[in-house]
C-alpha cells in the first residue's frame, strides 16, 4: 500500500465518494493507494485533499515523508 493509501484508510475515507466529487475513476485511486510506481499528480492530491475537507499541506505531507534533501 502506499503512503496515501494508508493515508485514506487512517481517515476512513469512502473512496467511491472521492471518485464522484473529483472525477478520479476509482481505478485511478485504486492504483494511487495500492502500487508504489503510480505517479501521483498533485492535481489530484489537491482534488483529493478538497474532496476529503482536509488541508492539501497535510496529505502532501503524508505522501512526500520521505523525501530529504541530500547533505
Amino acid at each position: 500500500m502506499t503512503d496515501l493509501g494508508l493515508y485514506l484508510s487512517r481517515k476512513s475515507v469512502n473512496r467511491s465518494d472521492v471518485s464522484r466529487k473529483t472525477g478520479i475513476s476509482k481505478t485511478r485511486l485504486s492504483e494511487l493507494s495500492n502500487n508504489r510506481r503510480t505517479k501521483l499528480r498533485v492535481s489530484e492530491l489537491y482534488l483529493i485533499a478538497l474532496a476529503i475537507d482536509v488541508d492539501p499541506c497535510e496529505v502532501f505531507k503524508e505522501v512526500c515523508k520521505e523525501l530529504e534533501l541530500k547533505s
